[in-house]
């Protein structure tokens, strides 16, 4: 009976015990069932992974109403794939947040801290989930709304002004993801994902309202998954939100955004309207071969390190892009596991920066000065993400790189390997700035008493490290899993 009941089970729990934070109101008490929420999500989430695996797509009723005129919650691979991204950072951030600097700052209003932390990863797994287009949006916002509450708690009050860009930005691309949703009702008379594309090639092609409805949803998209030059709010989002809110977002929000991208532009629409009627490649191409340039290049003269990884971050979905943009099922393969490779790397990176902040107040290049002294085993960790981030083989930072130079040599562009490889290679230069002033300066006269982070912190952090390692020696499941999804979104449409 349980095992049926997954795919709702894996969204009810953490929306149910986000309620039960409030009415807990305890510190303690509702930690507890943020920790068992997240762990079971994961939990629930590694069952339908291997039923996926096993028995092939997963279609859920809603009320017990078939599709298209009921509510279905659809799970194959790539949603699968999402799932376990988002609930398996979800469940290792939970118990990292307890003693972060963060709830030191609002620790009678910690249940609130922890209410907002699940509506965020109910939203984030409903769109990963959810086969009709509309709950899509619903829970995109229910994610939209938490995240800005999490990034909006953040001590500096800097973090208000971010919370804002992000509000202003976000609902911008989430009106244009409602207004596409509204065209493709107008257009084909069905809100189920799957009927939509059966209906797309009676409507007509040609069809300007679905033309229109392509251009919103790109857009919005775009604006969601921070595509350069669609970026601007992820920096100072990232920056000055508490680390702990910071790792989270990095690691999942963007990555439900590609998500959002790869399921309407492949499965909806289809690859023949997407790549073929429409010129939608090239411009692809373009702006990933920017993103992996420019924002890169931005982060070698930041002086917060946190600002550092953000801009990282806008070039690594870049590399997503890229793939995306090959449109084939080698193209795509790179782009998914790199869904999931950026989501270890970062999140270690974002939580180990969590564990300095916590000792030393700053993620600033200038205070960290000789901190690997006092704190070897944080900046091993450090050193451990950054490798991953080059794309150092071994790592699962190289195992996307690796496939994505394989996509692009499988078309013959081989000036485009070239590109990856050199953009790769930019990210040496602002992470070895941070690593010479952890290991070759002297730290200043108020920090040489620091001491290392405590094990709650560090634990979170290495699981994540050492994941980075797992995945880059042992491909079988991520791998694995991103084929049969491309596979799966080039046969649709």
């Amino acid at each position: 009976m349980l095992k049926a009941h997954l795919p709702a089970l894996v969204i009810i729990i953490p929306m149910t015990c986000a309620a039960l934070c409030v009415l807990l109101r305890r510190k303690d008490w509702a930690f507890t069932v943020a920790l068992l929420a997240t762990w079971a999500s994961f939990a629930g989430s590694c069952l339908l992974l291997v039923r996926v695996i096993n028995e092939g797509v997963i279609s859920y009723e809603m009320g017990g109403w078939p599709p298209p005129f009921g509510i279905e919650l659809r799970v194959d691979a790539l949603n699968v794939y999402l799932l376990i991204i988002v609930s398996g950072i979800g469940s290792v951030v939970a118990p990292y947040a307890r003693n972060s600097l963060l709830l030191e700052y609002v620790e009678d209003r910690a249940y609130l801290f922890y209410s907002a932390y699940l509506l965020c990863l109910c939203g984030l797994m409903g769109v990963s989930i959810t086969g009709d287009a509309f709950n899509l949006f619903v829970f995109l916002e229910i994610s939209s709304l938490s995240s800005y509450v999490l990034i909006a708690l953040g001590f500096d009050r800097r973090a208000l002004t971010a919370a804002y860009q992000y509000l202003v930005m976000g609902t911008i691309g989430a009106t244009f993801i409602v207004i596409a949703i509204g065209l493709l009702y107008q257009a084909t008379g069905s809100l189920n994902m799957v009927d939509i594309s059966k209906r797309l090639p009676e409507a007509g092609y040609d069809n300007t309202t679905v033309i229109a409805a392509f251009a919103f949803l790109v857009v919005g998209a775009g604006l969601k998954i921070a595509l350069f030059p669609l970026h601007q709010w992820l920096p100072n989002a990232y920056t000055h939100a508490p680390s702990t809110v910071s790792a989270f977002l990095a690691a999942t929000a963007t990555k439900v955004s590609v998500y959002i991208l790869l399921r309407f532009v492949f499965t909806v629409f289809g690859v023949r309207f997407s790549f073929e009627i429409l010129p939608t490649a090239t411009p692809f191409l373009i702006l990933a071969i920017l993103a992996m340039f420019l924002p890169s290049i931005v982060a070698c003269f930041q002086k917060n390190v946190k600002r550092v990884l953000a801009y990282s971050s806008v070039a690594q979905i870049g590399y997503m892009i890229l793939g995306l943009g090959l449109v084939s099922v080698a193209g795509l393969t790179a782009s998914i596991v790199h869904l999931f490779n950026h989501a270890l790397m970062k999140g270690a990176l974002f939580l180990v920066l969590g564990c300095i902040f916590y000792r030393i107040g700053s993620c600033h290049i200038d205070r960290m000065a000789g901190i690997a002294r006092q704190m070897p085993w944080t900046m091993a960790a450090f050193v451990g993400g950054g490798l991953s981030l080059i794309g150092i083989p071994l790592t699962a930072g190289f195992i996307s790189k690796w496939y994505l130079i394989l996509a692009v040599l499988e078309k013959g562009w081989w000036y485009l390997a070239v590109l990856i490889v050199t953009s790769s290679l930019i990210a040496i230069i602002y992470l070895w700035r941070v690593i010479e002033a952890a290991y070759f300066r002297e730290p200043p006269d108020d920090l040489k008493e620091v001491s290392e982070a405590p094990l709650n912190l560090l634990v979170p952090a290495w699981i994540l490290v050492l994941a980075n390692f797992y995945f880059g020696i042992d491909t079988s499941i991520s791998v694995g899993v991103a084929e049969i999804a491309a596979k799966a979104l080039m046969g649709a449409g």
